[in-house]
């Protein structure tokens, strides 16, 4: 059997381990919020899971929450004082050898595994929380946030990865240095044009071209996640709607992405 094959199909046995590990890791980031009171909401596929199958997606392997940026920051503030030792706040900052400039929630108890993860890098690599800032934000075409998040995101990608002193790697420090300057200079001048009437998560590196309009996040609702009460958009089909299309449709076998490349929910038993 091929080895890459047996490594996804093991990890596919220890899909619903890895599930219950990050609703154990959402609870516990409920209880920090709703003590200070910093809103979030259920995000993405996990919202997505929430409305069409009532918890995970059965194929997924992540949790997403969105928040304001400036709950974010005070949550990055409040969370490494507060969270149980089992957990991690993983940011840019605390752990600078990380791949991706997310804001992560980390189990310090498992091993989860992406794609383009480094083994040489120290950081922590535990099953995980994202945690995605939105701003408010002007109406604007989609073909343009689709373009400036491209630009952003791929240009910082390029930018972390090593880079030798080669003709080749001094021409892509120029040419994506360049391009993410731009991108992010014209991002911000389109900002100061128009009504804000959205939340967007495009201005930061971990962007993924996501635009909502406000009145179907807030005031926020509640929705059933795994058999409780987690917050959520106040008009969750207007917000899966923007971001899926058809989101009730479930996609053929071929298509059902996995996140990870493998997972370990738990490195060692627990005394």
């Amino acid at each position: 059997m091929d080895f890459y094959k047996e490594i996804k199909e093991y990890s596919q046995q220890n899909l619903r381990a890895c599930q219950l590990k990050q609703l154990a890791i959402l609870e516990e980031i409920d209880k920090i919020c709703k003590r200070h009171k910093i809103e979030y909401w259920l995000d993405g596929g996990t919202l997505l899971g929430a409305v069409r199958h009532g918890g995970f997606i059965p194929w997924d392997d992540d949790i997403d929450i969105g928040m304001s940026l400036e709950d974010e920051k005070r949550f990055e503030e409040i969370a490494p004082k507060e969270l149980p030792d089992w957990l991690y706040l993983q940011t840019p900052k605390s752990d600078p050898g990380s791949k991706e400039p997310i804001t992560k929630i980390r189990d310090c108890n498992s091993l989860y595994i992406e794609q383009g993860d480094d083994f040489c890098q120290p950081y922590v690599k535990g099953i995980f929380v994202d945690i995605f800032p939105f701003v408010d934000y002007p109406d604007i075409p989609r073909s343009w946030i689709k373009t400036l998040t491209k630009g952003i995101s791929k240009s910082y990608s390029i930018l972390n990865h090593r880079h030798t002193y080669s003709l080749r790697s001094f021409a892509e420090f120029f040419y994506f240095g360049g391009k993410y300057c731009l991108c992010s200079a014209l991002w911000k001048v389109v900002g100061l044009f128009g009504k804000k009437t959205r939340y967007s998560d495009v201005p930061f590196l971990n962007g993924r071209g996501i635009s909502f309009d406000k009145k179907a996040v807030k005031p926020l609702g509640t929705i059933k996640f795994e058999g409780k009460d987690f917050p959520a958009p106040c008009n969750p089909d207007s917000y899966l709607t923007d971001l899926y299309g058809d989101y009730m449709k479930i996609p053929p076998v071929e298509k059902r992405e996995f996140h990870s490349i493998f997972i370990l929910p738990e490195l060692r038993k627990r005394s």
